[in-house]
């Protein structure tokens, strides 16, 4: 160094004056490099430590007195019992010390007034059919049990069983020589379709009304109803496509907009014992064995009509309700313009202890858990927002709402949105993802206990049940995850524990019920994927995001259409094509982030870099989404994920594809079949490479 100085030919003054300088720069520099890697070492170790306390500062004490209070009523949207769960909710957060805010929608719900079915026997003796479920009198608060927006009126006809009211079942009838117009339809549930979906085909056949049952194995809770929303679409009918707030504008009730989303025959839902006293006295054509080997309940091994007559009468109201969204924020101390949204809907048809409240004692919990790690110091990288949503039940209406209203800063400032319904509703681990997640929920569940297993991790047990990994993906309209992905296109999660549980929105869903048989420890309540699954996307400096299995994804579903569709003129290439560029852009994003890792510089340049590749993670799920919407069903955007017109198609992805394949049975010549269908194929490919150049961040 000397040397180098004096070859500069400068003084000897300048010489060492420069000697000085340059040894400063080197200890500053030196200072400099081994600050920034204790300050690594130390963000390390401290977000160990708080991942750490996260995992143990469960209690199943704190969560069973959480649903042991939001259990104590039954709080149907728009009751005041269903105001005290978003007070209690609202009250809890603010114990924490967090932000929280209340946001109200006034909205078109539907109660029952009055119904009846009697049952007329040839000999003229009558017999009043039983609606109600045992045990639960009206003083309870129990709504009776009913079929939200169901039109009300009244029906005579004989019955006649039609096993899950699908197009293949009509054709079965049929070809057993029933005619079901003016007939009464008894139903069971089940067979892939929407409530609304079984009462519409219904109509279209000239049945006069439908009773449906659920069948189930244990026979305790056969005189339980499954309550539920016969209305199509989602959100508040009066204000399709914008929220409902209070002075907004409205549609009219008679309105072609809103009366298109009713069915237009009555449909009541009855429970199996009461199904059966229908089924074991019907006559006629002789039931299909395949249909009477998987039924759970007792009948006569035939299919009607008749030959008694059912009177069948339902009165209901429709009326303008107060829904209250409740919301908690932690705000981000770095990119507090960056949402990670933790979602579940409080109000319930009966009790709710598992279906919504379950989900809802998690989501206190985690606000719990997340308030004592920012008494310690803790504070996330990005805004972590708690939601608790009101109106699910009748067609997710509370998150539908606010997503509309909000959509603009949900479309640019939203990471990712987590959704629990049923949080428990048995054994066994149950996932639903936009694939971007597998790698991520994977890597979690290695870390978080099976409650079911000792000495097993979640991953461990999950994988040895499903032989492998199982990850279901998100194109049901099942619950509030639907309008942030279908809609606003936000990458979501929707989980569970447990598959079915026999008691669902039944007046015995009850606290009783989740400590008898649901979850009696509260051990299953207590894992934490959930939270964990937040913090890592609120916390990673780079979004863990890998669009590989998304590719991979996309690329079985052209294998599955090419099966499919063999033998036609379609061309999958535009999919292909597509495919291929998503997949070599998920590839360098993966690069660029490992890159981005290993670099542990702090400086500004290398942050703008980070949030640019963030930004690209972020956004590329946007890129499936249409403007146009599926055809017939435009408010929903999704291009991967979505809900087909016909819910006995064979394709549980590309919707748009399915609803062209459903239609062109339906009386297209063949040209037309396939330029429909090309047409599909052709929008799917579009947003595949949108998705892709989204996530290259370049433009064309």
């Amino acid at each position: 160094m000397l040397q180098l100085c004096s070859n500069l030919h400068f003084s000897n003054k300048i010489s060492k004056r420069t000697w000085t300088f340059l040894f400063i720069l080197f200890i500053l520099a030196f200072f400099t490099t081994l600050h920034h890697h204790q300050n690594a070492a130390a963000t390390h170790k401290s977000s160990n430590f708080y991942l750490d306390t996260f995992l143990s500062s469960a209690t199943n004490y704190t969560l069973a007195t959480y649903l042991r209070h939001l259990t104590l009523h039954p709080h149907l949207a728009g009751t005041t019992p269903s105001l005290h769960t978003a007070i209690y909710v609202k009250s809890h957060f603010q114990s924490l010390n967090l932000k929280t805010h209340v946001t109200n929608y006034t909205v078109l719900l539907s109660y029952p007034l009055f119904s009846s079915v009697t049952l007329h026997f040839p000999n003229g003796s009558v017999l009043a059919l039983t609606l109600s479920e045992p045990g639960f009198s009206s003083s309870t608060g129990i709504v009776k049990p009913y079929h939200a927006y169901s039109p009300s009126g009244s029906a005579y006809g004989k019955p006649c069983f039609l096993n899950y009211g699908r197009e293949k079942d009509y054709i079965t009838v049929s070809a057993h020589g029933v005619k079901v117009m003016g007939c009464i339809g008894i139903v069971r549930r089940g067979g892939g379709l929407s409530r609304n979906e079984v009462v519409e085909k219904a109509a279209v056949r000239g049945v006069k009304a439908v009773l449906m049952f659920t069948e189930g194995d244990d026979d305790q809770f056969a005189g339980g109803v499954e309550r539920g929303t016969v209305m199509g679409g989602l959100g508040d009918p009066l204000s399709p496509g914008w929220g409902g707030v209070e002075n907004g504008e409205k549609l009219k009730v008679d309105d072609p907009l809103v009366m298109q989303r009713f069915p237009s025959i009555h449909s009541l839902p009855i429970s199996m014992m009461s199904a059966e006293r229908i089924l074991t006295l019907l006559e006629g054509a002789e039931m299909p064995y395949e249909w009477r080997k998987s039924m759970k309940c007792s009948t006569s091994g035939r299919l009607g009509p008749g030959p008694i007559m059912l009177n069948f009468t339902y009165q209901g109201e429709r009326k303008i309700a107060t829904v209250h969204n409740v919301f908690a924020v932690v705000k981000g101390s770095e990119e507090p313009d960056r949402f990670v949204l933790l979602g579940n809907h409080r109000d319930a048809w009966t009790y709710g202890a598992v279906d919504p409240n379950s989900g809802t004692a998690a989501l206190l919990d985690i606000a719990r858990r997340y308030a004592l790690l920012m008494r310690l110091g803790w504070n996330p990288r990005r805004t972590i927002i708690f939601c608790s949503w009101d109106a699910e039940e009748f067609g997710m209406i509370g998150s539908t709402e606010w997503v509309e209203q909000n959509l603009l800063n949900l479309g640019s400032k939203s990471v990712a949105y987590l959704n629990v319904d049923c949080a428990v509703q048995g054994p066994g681990f149950f996932p639903s993802t936009t694939p971007q997640f597998d790698n991520l929920l994977t890597e979690i569940t290695k870390k978080v206990t099976d409650p079911d297993s000792e000495g097993m991790t979640v991953y461990e047990r999950w994988t040895a049940s499903n032989r492998g990994i199982k990850i279901q993906r998100l194109s049901g309209v099942d619950s509030d995850f639907s309008p942030f992905l279908h809609h606003a296109g936000v990458p979501s999660v929707d989980l569970y524990y447990g598959r079915d549980f026999p008691v669902y929105h039944t007046a015995f869903d009850s606290y009783n019920w989740m400590v008898n048989f649901g979850d009696p420890f509260f051990q299953r309540h207590v894992a934490a994927v959930w939270g964990l699954l937040a913090l890592r996307l609120a916390e990673d400096p780079i979004l863990p995001f890998n669009f590989l299995p998304y590719a991979t994804e996309l690329q079985d579903y052209t294998r599955i259409l090419s099966d499919l569709l063999e033998g036609s003129s379609i061309s999958l290439r535009p999919i292909t094509a597509a495919t291929q560029e998503l997949a070599a852009a998920a590839k360098e994003t993966l690069e660029e982030a490992k890159k981005l890792k290993e670099d542990e510089a702090m400086d500004q340049h290398t942050a703008l870099k980070r949030r640019i590749l963030n930004d690209r993670l972020m956004f590329a799920e946007r890129g499936f989404l249409d403007a146009e919407g599926l055809q017939g069903r435009p408010w929903f955007k999704h291009m991967v994920y979505g809900p087909r017109n016909d819910g006995e198609s064979e394709l549980d992805f590309f919707p748009g594809i399915a609803n062209a394949i459903s239609k062109s049975s339906g009386g297209l010549n063949s040209g037309e079949q396939n330029a429909a269908i090309q047409h599909e194929i052709w929008r799917i490919a579009r947003a595949i490479q949108r998705a892709a150049h989204a996530l290259k961040g370049e433009l064309t």
